[in-house]
């Protein structure tokens, strides 16, 4: 695969992302690609170079590129409370509202490289970035074809007025949510609050419960399941590749 470092020029600064392709002679789709709450890191870097490997080209931003930060390291970061405080001060800082002004960023400067192939742009998120990936296809419907969140935190929150649920009357993307098993980010009430509100908006969407915990999908997480790993890939690349066409 092919990594290109790409400067995302946002109204509150310069955002540092990748951009990963397949080696071959493209264009290809373009997919906006979130990373979990830990942020940009290698195992995002190669979660990225795989579903480029598939025929994608694939965005992977600094979501935290306003605030310098050091890395996480996930294997110890749940145990370790300072560490846990670092991360939990760094991901509310980044507000709905902020992720709003990124994501048309983000979108715009993907859909602009000569690497993508059309408009009809992806969005995929992971745990924190879940959220963000859904709010990216309910204010952007008009690019957004196809949304996917895996272990997905806070979608369906109630007395929220941000939350991604309500943004349902504006999706057009098909969109498919993968839980994880008692994943208190995501319980019961949230996965029929979501369900009911994509039902009502007519939301061409999916929702499914995977045997497995929170943080199934990325392989530096603690809770990693490789059977719950295939299963989102396989899920991810079926939905990419039928809904992003020219």
């Amino acid at each position: 695969m092919v990594r290109t470092a790409v400067d995302v020029e946002t109204p509150d600064g310069t955002c540092r992302a990748t951009l990963h392709t397949p080696e071959d002679a493209g264009p290809w789709p373009g997919v906006l690609y979130y990373p979990d709450a830990g942020g940009v890191r290698e195992t995002f870097a190669a979660m990225a170079d795989r579903l480029a490997g598939e025929g994608f080209a694939v965005l992977l931003p600094d979501i935290y590129y306003r605030t310098p930060y050091a890395p996480f390291d996930t294997s110890t970061l749940f145990g370790d409370p300072e560490e846990f405080a670092r991360l939990g001060a760094l991901s509310r800082a980044l507000t709905p509202e902020k992720a709003g002004v990124d994501a048309a960023a983000y979108l715009a400067a993907l859909a602009a490289r000569p690497e993508v192939a059309h408009p009809a742009l992806g969005t995929v998120g992971y745990c924190f970035g879940g959220g963000m990936a859904l709010r990216a296809a309910g204010h952007h419907p008009e690019q957004v074809a196809a949304t996917a969140t895996f272990h997905g935190g806070n979608l369906a929150t109630a007395d929220d007025p941000a939350s991604p649920h309500l943004l349902a009357p504006r999706i057009q993307a098909a969109v498919h949510v993968a839980a994880a098993t008692d994943d208190p980010v995501f319980d019961e009430q949230q996965h029929r609050r979501l369900r009911e509100a994509f039902d009502a908006a007519g939301v061409r969407a999916t929702i499914e419960t995977y045997p497995a915990a929170h943080g199934f999908a990325v392989p530096d997480n603690p809770t990693h399941d490789d059977a719950a790993d295939r299963r989102h890939r396989e899920a991810m690349t079926s939905l990419l590749r039928t809904h992003l066409r020219g």
